[in-house]
């Protein structure tokens, strides 16, 4: 399972690219109702917590792409900010809390390396205030932001994060 799920992280960008694609061409030659997409990102939201940001929204593959072209990181903090006016960032970043699928870390194989907090962009942010592995922070998988890319659980060298019930 854990080289399925790294491949799956290695091939994110594709596969936001194809459902991102997807989505936008269904939804703009077929006029099909937003509410449709919002409904499907809040029950992917219960399932999963704010996964359609990153690995589905075509708005998520724009915002992508406009980050990999800025190789020194001052765009990277624009990626919290688009999602301000979107309502399936706003339900499925607030179901993050509350979802059945979440980041977990196993204390007892954690050898505290960091190289999850390396990859994760939200303790980028506020390093201080969030971890993936050091107790008494906040744990970013359940925070707002954290949009489930799921790169700190790849990274891990001896699995003791995992994304599971």
């Amino acid at each position: 399972m854990r080289k399925v799920l790294k491949a799956l992280v290695d091939k994110r960008f594709a596969i936001l690219a194809v459902s991102g694609a997807t989505i936008y061409y269904v939804f703009t030659q077929y006029y099909i109702s937003i509410w449709w997409l919002l409904l499907a990102g809040v029950i992917s939201g219960l399932i999963f917590g704010k996964v359609f940001c990153r690995w589905v929204c075509p708005m998520g593959l724009i915002m992508e792409i406009m980050m990999s072209m800025n190789k020194d990181g001052k765009i990277k903090q624009m990626y919290q900010y688009h999602k301000l006016g979107c309502p399936i960032a706003w339900f499925s970043g607030w179901l993050n809390k509350f979802s059945l699928f979440k980041i977990k870390l196993n204390t007892d194989s954690c050898i505290s390396c960091g190289a999850c907090d390396k990859k994760c962009y939200i303790v980028a942010m506020e390093p201080v205030k969030y971890s993936l592995y050091k107790p008494k922070t906040l744990k970013p998988g359940d925070s707002y932001t954290c949009s489930k890319c799921l790169e700190c659980v790849a990274v891990c060298p001896n699995g003791s994060l995992t994304y599971k019930v």
